[in-house]
């Protein structure tokens, strides 16, 4: 499966994404999970020490450069399609059965950024979501600017976190309809923090169509570990016990990729 995580800062998008990645490695290994918000702490809620995140891609001048060709060529001309096959093997680091990668931050401008970095990110991305045979989880920033069209063909589908509280509503909304103009079909919503059914059910009215596939009831430890930066962990039974429901609905929905819920 090639999943998109994506909601308006703070509402635990990256909880959800290091809890699926997880949950994935331990049941249906391998697993890659893509840290692509440029404000993004994935390799924390993962676990990977600071001393060892990885360098984030986006900041390898000398290798974009090379892998683009634009030191070599008069102008300001680079290739759209670099070689990046071999980034993930040799950028990625391997905590609890995840391999973690750091795409990093690119100045994008316009409908996307037409610079060697975003070419190489991009090229990237594309590998990753139509090439690879590993499980994908991409934990992103709400605006989708990492995803073309060409990369969005390998997304099954796109999950927005929600919380109580009309704006990550808001922010789902267009989420779903940046996401249906880049061809994404399957956009679910996950709900976050909640603390009762009323909430559960007045965030599934306000999101209309938008099917809310699982729940993750509001858990003090939880907060305080987002709040730490500590690492989200599976054993913990209110976690585990919502992220066991929200995989096994995307394993029966994506379990063919010509079908599934819209």
């Amino acid at each position: 499966m090639k999943l998109a995580i994506v909601g308006k800062g703070g509402v635990g998008k990256t909880t959800l994404a290091a809890a699926l990645a997880q949950h994935f490695a331990r049941f249906s290994p391998p697993v890659i999970a893509i840290d692509a918000d440029p404000d993004g702490n994935l390799g924390s809620a993962l676990g990977v020490p600071g001393h060892q995140l990885p360098e984030p891609i986006a900041g390898m001048r000398d290798l974009i450069l090379e892998r683009t060709g634009a030191k070599d060529q008069p102008g300001g001309l680079y290739s759209l399609n670099p070689k990046v096959d071999d980034l993930p093997d040799r950028f990625s680091v391997e905590v609890g059965g995840v391999r973690l990668l750091v795409l990093g931050t690119v100045e994008w401008g316009g409908k996307g950024c037409m610079c060697p970095e975003g070419a190489v990110l991009k090229a990237l991305l594309q590998h990753l979501l139509l090439r690879v045979p590993e499980h994908v989880i991409l934990d992103m920033e709400a605006g989708l600017e990492h995803l073309g069209r060409a990369s969005a063909r390998g997304v099954d589908a796109m999950i927005s976190v929600v919380e109580p509280g009309m704006r990550s509503v808001q922010t789902a909304a267009r989420v779903r309809a940046l996401a249906s103009e880049i061809g994404i079909r399957r956009t679910f919503v996950v709900a976050n923090k909640i603390r009762d059914a009323h909430e559960r059910e007045v965030l599934q009215q306000a999101l209309g169509d938008q099917p809310i596939i699982g729940t993750i009831p509001y858990c003090d430890r939880l907060v305080r570990a987002d709040l730490d930066g500590m690492p989200v962990l599976l054993e913990d039974d209110v976690l585990a016990s919502a992220v066991r429901l929200i995989g096994d609905f995307l394993a029966k929905q994506l379990d063919s990729k010509g079908e599934g819920h819209d």
